[in-house]
């Protein structure tokens, strides 16, 4: 009676399907109650926030949180189903021997069947994007965008994955064929090679894509930010106003690129609602990223999980479980390469759960830092105020659950953020 469970492939069945369970428990644990802590907390603003941000505001952005956190339980649970009929239900086994059938067991036959199998999730995740953007959003007054401008941004999104996506995929697949039991190293340098290029072209050649930049023609805002600049030690390429208005109210300043390609981006309905003063301390925070190297820190802690990703898929590929186990029959005469990695893909979310709320913890001691250098080069009194602003303008909830904030929340709540800028936390 014990054999079948102790046969690796139905072993690993229910392994995953363990974690799976596990996972979608853990998640609805955390969205209710974040929904239930929101909630509770709606009749009032809290005590220390009550001269500043109004009962409306407040409630606005319980309705917004609760709203968008339900939102997600469903797109939880559907992606669960999903994964579910792709794996363990036979889908993905099903479009690879139809395929197959159709291309043979070659380098084509592993790029539709990769082109396919995202064509099909892209056009699952359709409702979700419309019912976000234009129910959830556009209930709380957030969307500014058109039916057209949204089908022009999904069919922009489509090409410039086709035309990067498609020969980087044919390069990857290729490399898992031909480089030998080593190959994951040179595809993973290739996936890195690629993640960087992406990170120098991004802002002058992708972004434009989706929405214009203008040069900042605020004589005196840009004299600020100039000095500022000099003072904190950077430079950057120029600084640009985004017409971020024209799909959303959402407001926010950052930085892109690296070395010459950098530069500083406002949204024009983040330099619409911030004094010249809030948005010199906006952009000493982010500064304060550049001046700890936190963007360095982040992509060598990403660089360093993916190595140990394509490590471990380098492993799993060669192992007939790992195809069995998920309700896959690996091609007995052909690659296997594309039905590995889009096994990979879809069942690593379900064992690297706790990976998340680390990242989202480093994330958070970031901002703190970034806080206090902002602090330091230019106004602490500002930058709260400018953090209030962003939180009411953006509707972000004052009172989130503490338990969901650790697992999720890459920035630290409002409440936190202002007592440490006070110096009254001596701790995240």
């Amino acid at each position: 009676m014990l054999e079948p469970i102790a046969n690796p492939s139905n072993l690993f069945t229910l392994v995953f399907a363990t974690a799976l369970v596990f996972n979608l428990g853990l998640k609805f644990w955390l969205a209710t109650r974040q929904v239930r802590h929101v909630v509770e907390h709606r009749g009032a603003v809290p005590t220390v926030f009550a001269d500043r941000i109004g009962l409306d505001a407040h409630q606005k952005a319980a309705d917004y949180t609760v709203a968008k956190t339900r939102f997600g339980m469903l797109e939880l649970a559907w992606g669960v189903a999903v994964t579910l009929g792709w794996t363990l239900l036979g889908g993905l086994n099903a479009l690879n021997e139809a395929i197959t059938q159709q291309w043979g067991q070659g380098l084509l036959a592993q790029v539709a069947l990769i082109g396919v199998f995202t064509l099909v999730n892209a056009l699952i995740d359709v409702p979700f994007g419309l019912y976000g953007t234009f129910v959830i959003e556009q209930t709380f007054g957030f969307n500014k965008t058109t039916f057209k401008l949204w089908l022009q941004d999904l069919g922009k999104s489509a090409l410039l994955g086709l035309s990067i996506g498609g020969p980087l995929l044919l390069l990857v697949l290729w490399l898992m064929g031909a480089a030998g039991p080593s190959w994951w190293i040179w595809t993973w340098g290739v996936w890195m090679g690629f993640n960087v290029l992406a990170m120098l072209i991004y802002p002058t050649w992708i972004a434009p894509w989706f929405n214009k930049f203008q040069a900042l023609e605020d004589a005196q805002l840009t004299a600020r930010v100039q000095a500022l600049m000099q003072r904190c030690g950077f430079r950057a390429q120029g600084f640009y106003v985004m017409d971020g208005s024209k799909r959303s109210a959402h407001a926010n300043a950052y930085f892109t690129g690296f070395g010459a390609a950098k530069r500083v981006v406002f949204y024009d309905t983040l330099l619409a609602r911030l004094s010249a003063d809030e948005v010199d301390a906006v952009l000493a925070h982010e500064l304060g990223h550049f001046a700890h190297r936190h963007i360095l820190k982040r992509v060598v802690s990403l660089f360093a999980l993916s190595l140990a990703g394509f490590a471990l898929l380098g492993w799993l590929s060669t192992q007939v479980w790992f195809f069995t186990g998920l309700g896959a029959l690996p091609n007995a005469l052909g690659a296997n390469d594309a039905l590995a990695l889009l096994l990979f893909m879809l069942v690593m979310p379900a064992f690297t759960t706790f990976i998340g709320p680390v990242f989202s913890w480093s994330s958070r001691r970031h901002e703190f830092e970034a806080d206090a250098y902002a602090v330091q080069k230019s106004s602490g009194t500002h930058l709260a105020s400018a953090l209030l602003k962003l939180y009411e303008d953006n509707a972000s909830t004052l009172t989130p659950d503490p338990w969901y904030v650790r697992f999720y929340y890459s920035h630290p709540p409002a409440l936190q953020r202002i007592h440490r800028m006070a110096g009254t936390l001596s701790k995240a």
